[in-house]
């Protein structure tokens, strides 16, 4: 039998807590759940969080806009190879929501009642991904009006694929939509890199 690895620092406990915050939301995850998706005990949790759920939560993006930064809006911000960037955004992306399977917590804590709380970042998190795909784009030499509508169109049809996705049980329905968006951006790049 496997024994459980102890958690002996916060960053540890993000991974779990940010799947508890999808599974469960900001609102519907006691804690009790976190304490119990962690393995850590209440005590221990408020030691790592003193700030309690909202602290968690705030970590918990912290953690994932890091990794979209880095993997995500970086990359695009700085392509030489704007089509190449663009597709390593559509292979990462349809990795990390597991092709539409994980659900994107910030844009899920977006549409909650405690939007309000992280509205800053969620606002940050959206505007800098659409921002670094239009950048993107528009370094290929398409006009910056259309690049920034394919960029808002790329971002908006992501996040409607994750949720048709699990909605519809339909993984291919995902990778599908995410293609299609990525298929637009290249015939942009082509028709206007003459």
């Amino acid at each position: 039998m496997k024994a459980k690895r102890v958690l002996t620092d916060r960053a540890d406990a993000l991974p779990a807590l940010a799947e508890a915050f999808r599974e469960h939301g900001f609102e519907g995850a006691s804690l009790s759940m976190l304490s119990q998706a962690t393995g850590l005990g209440k005590g221990s949790l408020y030691n790592f969080f003193p700030g309690g759920k909202e602290e968690m939560m705030d970590a918990v993006l912290a953690d994932i806009d890091c990794w979209f930064v880095t993997t995500i809006f970086t990359p695009l911000e700085q392509a030489r190879d704007p089509a190449a960037a663009i597709r390593t955004m559509t292979a990462e992306v349809t990795a990390y929501f597991r092709s539409g399977g994980r659900v994107c917590l910030v844009g899920w804590i977006g549409l909650g009642s405690s939007g309000d709380v992280f509205a800053a970042r969620v606002k940050t998190y959206f505007a800098r991904w659409i921002s670094a795909l239009a950048r993107c784009v528009q370094s290929g030499g398409v006009p910056s009006p259309l690049a920034v509508q394919l960029a808002e169109e790329t971002v908006s049809g992501v996040q409607g694929a994750i949720v048709l996705a699990r909605a519809l049980g339909d993984e291919a329905l995902f990778k599908r939509i995410v293609r299609r968006h990525e298929a637009a951006l290249l015939d942009a790049l082509a028709r206007h890199n003459c």
